[in-house]
This record gives structure tokens, sequence and C-alpha cells, in this order.
């Protein structure tokens, strides 16, 4: 016998895939997929909400370092009453104002004599190096235990019972003050109105 005849004819061997089997496999493909992402939404979701809290805690405890617990007040989105003893020693509110760039968010702790703590400005657009200093001391420190009568911003130096305006960062100045002075207001008339 010779080699020629010896010689197997190649045979294609490519499977074809029908349109019902490329839909299947991609089915399975999706179903696994959404199960690996829903169980690790499952194990994940709690521990964010946790670190959510705790953080939001944490921030709350910086305007107010008295302050043992915090309790959300009914009726009012996103404040907090201040506890120490059983007893508000201040709320903890949000405020926004339009400055430079933008809004500005913050959180305020108001005394339950409508005198400010502190705030944290928890977002802002501001000019870095001018606006922006408004989250920094001197400035930020003119505000403690003023009230809403003095929360008007002055450029000058001798009327220490106003806020002085940052140099170069006016309109960041008054947006800030604005935005507090009105927590402080909404504080002052939730108080009376209990």
């Amino acid at each position: 016998m010779s080699d020629e005849n010896n010689v197997m004819p190649k045979i294609n061997h490519e499977k074809k895939y029908t349109i019902y089997q490329i839909a299947m496999n991609l089915t399975v493909t999706c179903l696994v997929s959404g199960a690996i992402i829903a169980a690790t939404y499952f194990i994940t979701a709690p521990v964010a909400v946790k670190t959510s809290a705790k953080i939001k805690t944490d921030s709350m405890k910086s305007l107010v370092m008295d302050a043992q617990k915090f309790n959300p007040v009914k009726n009012k989105k996103e404040w907090f009453t201040a506890e120490k003893n059983g007893k508000i020693i201040a709320y903890v509110v949000p405020a926004e104002s339009k400055g430079y760039g933008g809004a500005i968010k913050m959180l305020v702790s108001v005394t339950t004599q409508g005198e400010i703590i502190n705030f944290d400005i928890l977002e802002s657009k501001e000019t870095p190096g001018l606006g922006d200093n408004a989250s920094k001391d001197p400035f930020k420190s003119q505000f403690k235990d003023k009230s809403a009568k003095n929360l008007e911003v002055v450029k000058d130096v001798t009327k220490v019972d106003n806020i002085q305006a940052m140099t170069g960062a006016t309109i960041s100045s008054k947006a800030v003050t604005k935005g507090i002075k009105e927590a402080v207001e909404q504080v002052s008339q939730y108080v009376r109105g209990k």
C-alpha cells in the first residue's frame, strides 16, 4: 500500500451554534453575574450603612463635643438633637447658601439658646486659597457663641461683634454667614415653638 492511499480526508470539526444556544449561554451568564452582585451587595450593604452612620455621628460629635448621643428630630429632615445626660444641649442642622462657586453645604451646631457652637462645610466649590478658607481659622472661629443678630459680614476690623470678611472673598464670607444665620434662626424658631 502506498502512502497516498492511507491519507485520511480532513474533516472540519467546527461547531456551529444556533441562536437559541447563544441566548441560553448569555442567560446563564447573566444569572450567574446577577447572583454574584446580589451576594456582594447582601454582604457589604449593612457594613456601608454602619460606616455611613459612624461618619455622620463622628462629624456631629466634632460639632458638639459635650454630646453623648444624637437623635433625629421628628418632622425635620437631617436635623439632630445633641444630648447630654438625657437633656438636649444643642441641635445639629443642615445649612446651604449660594457662594461665588455655587452651593455651599454646611452642618451647623446651635445651642438651645440660639448661639453657634461650630460648623463644618460639607461641600463647596469656592476659589482655592480665598473662599475655601471659610472652613479654617481665623474666619471659622469668629462664629463661636454668636447669635443671629451678630451674623453680619463687615470689613471694619473695629466691629468685633460681627463677622470679618475674608480678604478677597467677600462673596464667600457673606454666603457662609447667610447659611449659618438661617440655620440659627430656624433652630431658634423651632425651640420657641416647642
